[in-house]
Order: structure tokens, then sequence, then C-alpha cells
């Protein structure tokens, strides 16, 4: 299930870190697949990749945010 930006920055940083676990798996099992088998949607090996890329751009978003606040 693909997620946008949004819900991706209402998540907080503990769901974050396990979508983002496993969104991770979920890559390396279709990968896994792929090189034995057709994939059924082989487009949403690009989906996940980008859902993980979002997630995390947010992670460092909040990592500065927080520095910036603390220092």
């Amino acid at each position: 299930m693909p997620l946008d930006a949004t819900e991706i920055r209402e998540l907080t940083d503990e769901e974050l870190a396990e979508e983002l676990a496993r969104a991770t798996n979920e890559v390396a099992r279709l990968r896994y697949r792929s090189a034995f088998e057709e994939l059924e949607n082989p487009l949403l090996l690009r989906t996940l990749r980008r859902d993980i890329a979002r997630m995390k751009t947010v992670q460092v978003d909040r990592a500065r945010s927080e520095e910036n606040q603390v220092g």
C-alpha cells in the first residue's frame, strides 16, 4: 500500500521506523522473487523504493529540526 507524503509526516517516529523496516523487507523479498519468477506488479518495487525515500527524507528533516531547536 503506497503512502503519500502527508501520511508519512503524520506518523510518529516509532511508526515511521516500523513502516520503513516493513517497506525495506518487502523490497528485499520482491527483489528475491523477481530473480526467479516474473512479478505480478513490477511497478510495486518502484513505488516501495520511492516510499522508502520519502520516509528517510522525513526522518532527516525531523533530525535537522531537532538539532536546530537544541542548538
